[in-house]
Protein backbone atom coordinates (compact mmCIF):
# COMPACT_ATOMS: atom_id res chain seq x y z
CA UNK A 1 0.00 0.00 0.00
CA UNK A 2 3.09 2.19 0.58
CA UNK A 3 4.66 2.16 -2.80
CA UNK A 4 1.04 2.33 -4.34
CA UNK A 5 0.58 5.43 -2.41
CA UNK A 6 4.21 6.50 -3.68
CA UNK A 7 3.06 5.62 -7.15
CA UNK A 8 -0.03 7.85 -7.04
CA UNK A 9 1.86 10.70 -5.25
CA UNK A 10 4.41 10.52 -8.53
CA UNK A 11 1.98 9.99 -11.11
CA UNK A 12 -0.13 12.49 -10.33
CA UNK A 13 2.91 15.27 -9.53
CA UNK A 14 4.39 14.24 -13.03
CA UNK A 15 0.73 14.91 -14.92
CA UNK A 16 0.79 18.31 -13.29
CA UNK A 17 4.43 19.31 -13.85
CA UNK A 18 3.93 18.56 -17.13
CA UNK A 19 0.60 20.77 -17.52
CA UNK A 20 2.34 23.56 -16.37
CA UNK A 21 5.92 23.02 -17.67
CA UNK A 22 5.56 22.48 -21.15
CA UNK A 23 3.23 25.45 -21.71
CA UNK A 24 6.08 27.32 -19.86
CA UNK A 25 9.08 26.00 -21.29
CA UNK A 26 7.00 26.98 -24.68
CA UNK A 27 6.47 30.64 -23.54
CA UNK A 28 10.06 30.62 -22.34
CA UNK A 29 11.33 30.43 -25.97
CA UNK A 30 8.66 32.67 -27.35
CA UNK A 31 9.94 35.28 -25.04
CA UNK A 32 13.22 34.38 -25.71
CA UNK A 33 12.62 34.85 -29.69
CA UNK A 34 10.80 38.40 -29.40
CA UNK A 35 13.44 39.30 -27.37
CA UNK A 36 16.12 38.87 -30.06
CA UNK A 37 13.50 40.32 -32.68
CA UNK A 38 12.50 43.89 -30.73
CA UNK A 39 16.55 44.06 -30.03
CA UNK A 40 17.15 43.53 -33.78
CA UNK A 41 14.22 45.54 -34.92
CA UNK A 42 15.75 48.50 -33.09
CA UNK A 43 19.09 48.46 -33.58
CA UNK A 44 17.35 48.31 -37.72
CA UNK A 45 15.33 51.41 -36.99
CA UNK A 46 18.21 53.40 -35.62
CA UNK A 47 19.18 53.88 -39.44
CA UNK A 48 16.09 54.87 -40.08
CA UNK A 49 17.26 58.53 -40.06
CA UNK A 50 20.23 58.04 -41.43
CA UNK A 51 18.91 56.37 -44.30
CA UNK A 52 16.48 58.72 -45.25
CA UNK A 53 18.97 61.70 -45.14
CA UNK A 54 22.78 60.91 -45.68
CA UNK A 55 24.71 60.09 -48.78
CA UNK A 56 25.35 56.72 -49.56
CA UNK A 57 29.08 56.47 -48.40
CA UNK A 58 27.73 57.65 -44.57
CA UNK A 59 25.32 55.12 -44.99
CA UNK A 60 27.74 52.38 -45.60
CA UNK A 61 29.93 53.31 -42.63
CA UNK A 62 27.07 53.70 -40.28
CA UNK A 63 25.86 50.21 -41.72
CA UNK A 64 28.82 48.67 -41.18
CA UNK A 65 29.79 50.22 -37.85
CA UNK A 66 26.26 48.45 -36.77
CA UNK A 67 26.55 45.29 -37.89
CA UNK A 68 30.22 44.90 -35.78
CA UNK A 69 28.57 46.09 -33.00
CA UNK A 70 25.45 43.42 -33.13
CA UNK A 71 26.76 40.95 -34.55
CA UNK A 72 24.23 40.43 -37.39
CA UNK A 73 24.20 41.10 -40.95
CA UNK A 74 22.60 44.48 -41.45
CA UNK A 75 22.28 45.58 -45.13
CA UNK A 76 20.67 48.34 -46.61
CA UNK A 77 18.96 48.59 -50.23
CA UNK A 78 18.59 51.96 -52.14
CA UNK A 79 16.61 52.67 -54.90
CA UNK A 80 17.85 51.10 -57.81
CA UNK A 81 20.54 48.14 -57.17
CA UNK A 82 22.61 49.67 -54.82
CA UNK A 83 22.99 47.37 -51.72
CA UNK A 84 25.24 49.23 -49.00
CA UNK A 85 26.23 47.02 -45.80
CA UNK A 86 26.40 42.85 -46.02
CA UNK A 87 26.05 41.96 -49.93
CA UNK A 88 22.90 39.99 -50.06
CA UNK A 89 20.60 39.88 -53.02
CA UNK A 90 17.08 41.25 -52.77
CA UNK A 91 14.51 38.45 -51.10
CA UNK A 92 10.95 38.82 -51.34
CA UNK A 93 10.46 40.27 -47.88
CA UNK A 94 12.83 42.90 -49.23
CA UNK A 95 10.39 43.25 -52.64
CA UNK A 96 7.77 43.78 -50.02
CA UNK A 97 9.62 46.72 -48.16
CA UNK A 98 10.38 48.34 -51.23
CA UNK A 99 6.26 48.86 -51.62
CA UNK A 100 6.66 50.26 -48.02
CA UNK A 101 5.63 47.90 -45.51
CA UNK A 102 7.82 46.76 -42.87
CA UNK A 103 7.56 43.45 -41.85
CA UNK A 104 9.12 40.34 -40.24
CA UNK A 105 9.70 37.18 -42.19
CA UNK A 106 10.97 33.62 -41.65
CA UNK A 107 13.69 32.38 -43.54
CA UNK A 108 16.95 29.44 -43.82
CA UNK A 109 19.34 31.79 -41.87
CA UNK A 110 17.19 32.82 -39.26
CA UNK A 111 14.26 35.48 -38.32
CA UNK A 112 14.47 38.19 -41.46
CA UNK A 113 13.38 42.13 -40.12
CA UNK A 114 13.11 44.38 -42.86
CA UNK A 115 12.14 47.92 -42.58
CA UNK A 116 11.14 50.61 -45.12
CA UNK A 117 12.53 54.04 -44.96
CA UNK A 118 10.37 56.55 -46.97
CA UNK A 119 11.25 60.14 -47.54
CA UNK A 120 14.16 59.85 -49.94
CA UNK A 121 14.10 62.02 -52.49
CA UNK A 122 14.99 59.29 -55.43
CA UNK A 123 12.60 56.76 -53.87
CA UNK A 124 11.90 54.40 -50.66
CA UNK A 125 14.83 52.48 -49.08
CA UNK A 126 15.32 49.37 -47.21
CA UNK A 127 16.75 48.09 -43.98
CA UNK A 128 17.20 43.88 -43.36
CA UNK A 129 18.75 42.49 -40.88
CA UNK A 130 18.74 38.64 -39.82
CA UNK A 131 18.73 37.17 -36.60
CA UNK A 132 20.15 33.96 -36.32
CA UNK A 133 18.48 30.90 -34.75
CA UNK A 134 21.68 31.20 -32.41
CA UNK A 135 20.18 34.52 -30.97
CA UNK A 136 16.72 33.52 -31.25
CA UNK A 137 17.40 30.36 -29.01
CA UNK A 138 20.14 32.16 -26.74
CA UNK A 139 19.22 31.00 -22.91
CA UNK A 140 16.06 28.67 -23.29
CA UNK A 141 18.17 25.40 -22.85
CA UNK A 142 19.71 26.70 -19.61
CA UNK A 143 16.08 27.79 -18.74
CA UNK A 144 14.72 24.33 -19.90
CA UNK A 145 16.79 22.74 -18.03
CA UNK A 146 16.48 24.91 -14.85
CA UNK A 147 12.44 23.95 -15.30
CA UNK A 148 13.44 20.00 -15.81
CA UNK A 149 15.35 20.43 -12.85
CA UNK A 150 12.72 22.17 -10.43
CA UNK A 151 10.45 19.64 -11.99
CA UNK A 152 12.40 16.77 -10.85
CA UNK A 153 13.02 18.62 -7.33
CA UNK A 154 9.52 19.03 -6.99
CA UNK A 155 8.45 15.09 -7.79
CA UNK A 156 11.15 14.49 -5.28
CA UNK A 157 9.21 16.85 -2.59
CA UNK A 158 5.85 15.44 -3.20
CA UNK A 159 7.29 11.54 -2.99
CA UNK A 160 8.79 12.56 0.07
CA UNK A 161 5.54 13.98 1.42
CA UNK A 162 3.73 11.47 -0.05
CA UNK A 163 5.70 8.36 2.13
CA UNK A 164 5.23 10.12 5.00
CA UNK A 165 1.80 10.38 4.97
CA UNK A 166 1.88 6.55 3.51
CA UNK A 167 3.36 5.84 6.37
CA UNK A 168 1.38 7.10 9.37
CA UNK A 169 -1.23 5.37 7.06
CA UNK A 170 0.19 2.24 6.70
CA UNK A 171 1.65 1.40 10.13
CA UNK A 172 -1.60 1.64 12.27
CA UNK A 173 -2.68 -1.22 9.31
CA UNK A 174 0.59 -3.32 9.77
CA UNK A 175 -0.28 -3.01 13.64
CA UNK A 176 -3.89 -3.93 13.06
CA UNK A 177 -3.06 -7.22 10.60
CA UNK A 178 -0.18 -8.18 13.42
CA UNK A 179 -2.54 -7.65 16.14
CA UNK A 180 -5.38 -10.31 14.31
CA UNK A 181 -2.44 -12.77 13.68
CA UNK A 182 -2.06 -12.72 17.22
CA UNK A 183 -5.19 -13.03 17.88
CA UNK A 184 -6.29 -15.81 15.49
CA UNK A 185 -3.13 -17.58 17.02
CA UNK A 186 -5.12 -17.81 20.07
CA UNK A 187 -3.05 -14.57 22.01
CA UNK A 188 -6.02 -13.12 23.42
CA UNK A 189 -4.23 -10.75 25.01
CA UNK A 190 -2.97 -8.81 22.30
CA UNK A 191 -4.36 -5.41 21.67
CA UNK A 192 -3.94 -2.46 18.97
CA UNK A 193 -2.64 1.32 20.00
CA UNK A 194 -5.27 3.31 18.41
CA UNK A 195 -3.12 5.26 15.66
CA UNK A 196 -3.57 7.33 12.52
CA UNK A 197 -6.61 8.51 11.38
CA UNK A 198 -10.40 8.23 12.96
CA UNK A 199 -11.09 5.41 11.12
CA UNK A 200 -8.48 3.61 11.38
CA UNK A 201 -8.35 4.24 15.81
CA UNK A 202 -11.95 3.60 15.21
CA UNK A 203 -11.50 0.00 14.08
CA UNK A 204 -8.59 -0.39 16.30
CA UNK A 205 -10.99 0.03 19.09
CA UNK A 206 -13.62 -2.04 17.53
CA UNK A 207 -10.40 -5.25 17.09
CA UNK A 208 -9.75 -4.39 21.10
CA UNK A 209 -13.02 -4.34 21.98
CA UNK A 210 -13.75 -8.09 19.76
CA UNK A 211 -10.64 -9.37 21.32
CA UNK A 212 -11.83 -8.77 24.48
CA UNK A 213 -15.77 -10.28 24.15
CA UNK A 214 -13.84 -13.70 22.74
CA UNK A 215 -11.68 -13.59 25.98
CA UNK A 216 -14.85 -13.31 27.99
CA UNK A 217 -16.74 -15.51 25.94
CA UNK A 218 -13.91 -18.23 26.21
CA UNK A 219 -14.06 -18.11 29.54
CA UNK A 220 -17.24 -18.11 30.46
CA UNK A 221 -17.69 -21.50 28.12
CA UNK A 222 -14.53 -22.92 29.85
CA UNK A 223 -16.11 -22.85 33.73
CA UNK A 224 -19.25 -24.24 31.94
CA UNK A 225 -17.63 -27.33 30.17
CA UNK A 226 -15.71 -27.19 33.62
CA UNK A 227 -19.00 -27.14 35.81
CA UNK A 228 -20.83 -29.81 33.81
CA UNK A 229 -18.40 -32.31 34.05
CA UNK A 230 -18.05 -31.48 37.79
CA UNK A 231 -21.68 -32.16 38.22
CA UNK A 232 -21.00 -35.34 36.25
CA UNK A 233 -19.19 -36.68 39.21
CA UNK A 234 -21.73 -37.35 41.87
CA UNK A 235 -23.66 -39.97 39.62
CA UNK A 236 -20.21 -41.52 38.64
CA UNK A 237 -20.03 -41.98 42.80
CA UNK A 238 -23.22 -43.50 43.16
CA UNK A 239 -22.36 -45.63 40.27
CA UNK A 240 -18.91 -46.64 42.25
CA UNK A 241 -21.04 -47.42 44.96
CA UNK A 242 -23.45 -49.37 43.21
CA UNK A 243 -21.29 -51.20 41.76
CA UNK A 244 -19.40 -52.72 44.91
CA UNK A 245 -22.37 -53.84 46.11
CA UNK A 246 -22.70 -56.06 43.69
CA UNK A 247 -22.18 -60.08 44.54
CA UNK A 248 -20.15 -60.97 42.15
CA UNK A 249 -16.89 -59.79 42.43
CA UNK A 250 -16.10 -60.11 39.06
CA UNK A 251 -19.20 -58.20 38.01
CA UNK A 252 -17.92 -55.48 40.72
CA UNK A 253 -14.35 -55.18 39.54
CA UNK A 254 -15.65 -54.60 35.83
CA UNK A 255 -17.54 -52.26 36.22
CA UNK A 256 -15.84 -50.22 38.74
CA UNK A 257 -12.80 -50.26 36.16
CA UNK A 258 -15.38 -48.76 33.72
CA UNK A 259 -16.32 -45.92 36.58
CA UNK A 260 -12.60 -45.42 37.37
CA UNK A 261 -12.05 -44.88 33.36
CA UNK A 262 -14.78 -42.84 32.85
CA UNK A 263 -13.94 -40.62 35.74
CA UNK A 264 -10.53 -39.81 34.36
CA UNK A 265 -12.17 -38.58 31.17
CA UNK A 266 -14.24 -36.70 32.91
CA UNK A 267 -11.30 -34.81 35.47
CA UNK A 268 -9.19 -35.01 31.76
CA UNK A 269 -12.53 -32.66 30.46
CA UNK A 270 -12.06 -30.32 33.47
CA UNK A 271 -8.42 -29.56 32.97
CA UNK A 272 -8.90 -29.30 29.03
CA UNK A 273 -11.29 -26.69 29.72
CA UNK A 274 -9.34 -24.76 31.93
CA UNK A 275 -6.34 -25.29 30.49
CA UNK A 276 -4.09 -22.59 29.28
CA UNK A 277 -4.41 -22.98 25.65
CA UNK A 278 -2.03 -19.41 24.23
CA UNK A 279 1.11 -19.89 23.14
CA UNK A 280 2.93 -18.65 25.74
CA UNK A 281 1.87 -21.82 27.75
CA UNK A 282 3.93 -24.68 28.26
CA UNK A 283 3.07 -27.30 25.68
CA UNK A 284 2.07 -30.67 26.80
CA UNK A 285 3.56 -34.31 25.90
CA UNK A 286 3.24 -37.66 26.61
CA UNK A 287 4.83 -41.58 26.49
CA UNK A 288 2.61 -42.80 23.26
CA UNK A 289 3.36 -46.25 24.28
CA UNK A 290 2.56 -46.04 27.62
CA UNK A 291 -1.02 -44.29 26.54
CA UNK A 292 -2.06 -46.89 23.89
CA UNK A 293 -0.53 -50.29 25.88
CA UNK A 294 -3.19 -48.83 28.96
CA UNK A 295 -6.45 -47.74 26.64
CA UNK A 296 -5.76 -51.47 24.57
CA UNK A 297 -5.71 -53.63 27.89
CA UNK A 298 -8.77 -51.91 28.95
CA UNK A 299 -10.70 -51.95 25.85
CA UNK A 300 -9.34 -55.95 25.68
CA UNK A 301 -11.65 -56.94 28.25
CA UNK A 302 -14.94 -55.64 26.69
CA UNK A 303 -13.36 -57.64 23.30
CA UNK A 304 -13.11 -60.88 25.08
CA UNK A 305 -16.53 -59.87 26.56
CA UNK A 306 -17.83 -59.50 23.18
CA UNK A 307 -15.36 -62.22 21.16
CA UNK A 308 -13.47 -60.07 19.40
CA UNK A 309 -9.80 -60.89 18.24
CA UNK A 310 -7.55 -58.45 19.50
CA UNK A 311 -3.84 -58.05 17.67
CA UNK A 312 -1.42 -56.15 19.09
CA UNK A 313 1.96 -54.71 17.37
CA UNK A 314 2.75 -51.97 19.78
CA UNK A 315 6.36 -50.55 20.09
CA UNK A 316 8.17 -50.23 22.91
CA UNK A 317 8.68 -46.91 24.51
CA UNK A 318 9.35 -44.41 25.21
CA UNK A 319 7.59 -42.66 22.22
CA UNK A 320 7.20 -39.27 22.53
CA UNK A 321 4.35 -36.99 21.50
CA UNK A 322 3.84 -33.74 21.92
CA UNK A 323 -0.08 -34.22 22.91
CA UNK A 324 -0.79 -34.56 26.57
CA UNK A 325 -1.90 -37.72 27.99
CA UNK A 326 -5.54 -37.43 28.79
CA UNK A 327 -6.26 -35.89 25.23
CA UNK A 328 -4.34 -39.25 23.45
CA UNK A 329 -6.29 -42.06 25.47
CA UNK A 330 -9.41 -39.47 24.81
CA UNK A 331 -8.57 -40.28 20.91
CA UNK A 332 -7.32 -44.04 21.39
CA UNK A 333 -10.77 -44.12 23.59
CA UNK A 334 -12.61 -42.86 20.46
CA UNK A 335 -10.84 -45.24 18.03
CA UNK A 336 -11.98 -48.01 19.71
CA UNK A 337 -15.34 -47.22 20.90
CA UNK A 338 -15.85 -46.48 16.87
CA UNK A 339 -14.75 -50.32 16.47
CA UNK A 340 -17.28 -51.64 18.81
CA UNK A 341 -19.99 -49.44 17.83
CA UNK A 342 -19.60 -50.24 13.85
CA UNK A 343 -18.61 -53.54 13.81
CA UNK A 344 -20.52 -56.78 14.86
CA UNK A 345 -19.74 -58.75 17.46
CA UNK A 346 -16.90 -60.92 16.87
CA UNK A 347 -15.24 -58.91 14.72
CA UNK A 348 -11.32 -58.53 14.95
CA UNK A 349 -9.14 -55.63 15.19
CA UNK A 350 -5.55 -54.41 14.88
CA UNK A 351 -3.82 -51.90 16.87
CA UNK A 352 -0.51 -51.04 15.75
CA UNK A 353 2.00 -48.58 17.09
CA UNK A 354 5.70 -47.67 15.57
CA UNK A 355 7.61 -45.17 14.46
CA UNK A 356 7.87 -43.81 11.00
CA UNK A 357 10.21 -40.99 9.66
CA UNK A 358 10.39 -39.23 13.42
CA UNK A 359 6.83 -39.53 13.70
CA UNK A 360 4.63 -41.92 15.72
CA UNK A 361 1.85 -43.76 14.08
CA UNK A 362 -0.83 -45.07 15.55
CA UNK A 363 -3.21 -46.91 13.10
CA UNK A 364 -6.75 -49.25 14.21
CA UNK A 365 -7.74 -51.34 11.79
CA UNK A 366 -10.72 -53.85 11.59
CA UNK A 367 -12.46 -56.33 9.55
CA UNK A 368 -16.33 -54.88 9.53
CA UNK A 369 -17.93 -53.52 6.98
CA UNK A 370 -15.67 -50.49 6.64
CA UNK A 371 -16.68 -46.73 6.64
CA UNK A 372 -17.25 -43.78 4.24
CA UNK A 373 -14.42 -41.69 3.15
CA UNK A 374 -17.16 -38.72 3.64
CA UNK A 375 -17.30 -39.23 7.17
CA UNK A 376 -13.71 -37.82 8.02
CA UNK A 377 -15.18 -34.80 5.72
CA UNK A 378 -18.88 -34.44 7.34
CA UNK A 379 -17.31 -35.09 10.94
CA UNK A 380 -20.02 -37.82 11.73
CA UNK A 381 -20.65 -41.34 11.66
CA UNK A 382 -22.78 -43.10 9.41
CA UNK A 383 -24.49 -44.74 12.36
CA UNK A 384 -26.23 -42.35 13.87
CA UNK A 385 -23.78 -41.06 16.18
CA UNK A 386 -22.86 -38.06 17.68
CA UNK A 387 -19.49 -37.86 15.08
CA UNK A 388 -17.25 -36.52 17.63
CA UNK A 389 -15.26 -39.74 17.73
CA UNK A 390 -12.91 -38.90 14.67
CA UNK A 391 -13.24 -34.68 15.41
CA UNK A 392 -11.63 -36.09 18.35
CA UNK A 393 -8.70 -38.42 17.18
CA UNK A 394 -8.30 -35.44 14.39
CA UNK A 395 -7.63 -32.41 17.01
CA UNK A 396 -5.39 -34.79 19.10
CA UNK A 397 -3.33 -35.75 15.82
CA UNK A 398 -3.17 -31.81 15.29
CA UNK A 399 -2.51 -30.26 18.55
CA UNK A 400 0.75 -32.88 17.94
CA UNK A 401 1.26 -31.50 14.70
CA UNK A 402 0.34 -34.00 12.69
CA UNK A 403 -2.75 -35.44 10.58
CA UNK A 404 -5.69 -38.42 10.88
CA UNK A 405 -6.00 -40.59 7.87
CA UNK A 406 -9.09 -42.89 6.98
CA UNK A 407 -8.51 -45.71 4.39
CA UNK A 408 -10.01 -49.27 3.94
CA UNK A 409 -7.90 -51.71 5.45
CA UNK A 410 -6.23 -54.56 3.54
CA UNK A 411 -9.17 -57.05 4.94
CA UNK A 412 -11.77 -54.69 3.81
CA UNK A 413 -12.79 -53.08 7.00
CA UNK A 414 -12.00 -49.43 8.02
CA UNK A 415 -8.67 -48.12 9.34
CA UNK A 416 -7.57 -44.83 11.13
CA UNK A 417 -4.45 -44.04 10.94
CA UNK A 418 -3.03 -41.19 13.69
CA UNK A 419 -0.03 -39.49 12.70
CA UNK A 420 1.55 -37.94 16.25
CA UNK A 421 4.59 -35.16 15.85
CA UNK A 422 7.28 -35.21 18.78
CA UNK A 423 6.92 -33.20 21.48
CA UNK A 424 9.34 -29.60 21.54
CA UNK A 425 12.72 -30.27 23.01
CA UNK A 426 13.38 -30.62 26.83
CA UNK A 427 10.13 -31.38 27.54
CA UNK A 428 9.57 -34.80 29.81
CA UNK A 429 6.63 -36.48 28.57
CA UNK A 430 3.89 -37.15 31.06
CA UNK A 431 3.15 -40.99 31.89
CA UNK A 432 -1.14 -41.74 32.33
Amino acid sequence: MRARLALLAAAVSVLTLVAFLVPLALLVRAVAEDRATVRATADAQSLVPVVGTADAETIRLTVEQLAAESGRPVSVYLPGDTVLGTPVPRTPAVALAERGQSLTAESDAGREVVIAVQGRPDGTGVIRTVVPHAELTAGVTRSWLVLALLGVLLVLVGLAVADRLARTLVRPITELSAVSHRLANAELDARVTPAGPAELREVAGALNHLAGRIQVLLAQEREQVADLSHRLRTPLTALRLEAESLPDPQDAARIAAATDALERAVTGLIRQARRDRSPAAAPAACDAAAVVADRVAFWSVLAEDTGREVHRDLAGGPLPVGVPADELAAAVDALLGNVFAHTPDGTAFTVRLARRDGRVLLAVADSGPGMPAATVARGASPAGSTGLGLDIARRAAEAAGGRLELRTAPGGGAEVRLWLGAPPPRLAPARP
